[in-house]
């Protein structure tokens, strides 16, 4: 039987990839679009340091953050967490991933995302906008 699953995942990931194709999108990375990810070799900025924003960079990873994303999404693009404050006040924080601190303007990845314009979600695979 697990043998056969994996036949079935094969051809239902066939078909997934295939349908991207004929629907005129992406459904891989290219080789240039690698290369991109490769020269990114650190997160914009940590530990309070900023790297090429005036506005600053902090690192909150230290917070309990939550996210309405399934378990397995790639997409973990939006997040909140909340604070509890003196005198029964709550702090709601929402953080936004912020591409363009990292992928520019015109290159491979961005291409490739503009291009899709989405993450795709099938049942057998998921082909999502950015690396």
């Amino acid at each position: 039987m697990y043998a056969n699953d994996q036949q079935h995942r094969a051809l239902l990931q066939s078909l997934a990839h295939r349908a991207m194709i004929e629907r005129g999108l992406l459904p891989d990375f290219s080789a240039a679009v690698l290369a991109d990810l490769d020269r990114i070799q650190a997160p914009a900025g940590v530990n309070g340091e900023s790297v090429g924003d005036p506005s600053g960079v902090r690192d909150l990873t230290g917070l309990l953050w939550a996210s309405i994303d399934n378990d397995d999404s790639r997409d973990l693009d939006q997040l909140t967490v909340a604070e509890i404050l003196p005198g029964d006040k709550v702090k709601i924080r929402v953080a936004v991933a912020d591409v363009d601190a990292l992928v520019k303007d015109g290159s491979a990845i961005d291409e490739h995302a503009r291009h899709n314009t989405t993450s795709v979600y099938t049942a057998a695979e998921i082909f999502p906008m950015l690396p």
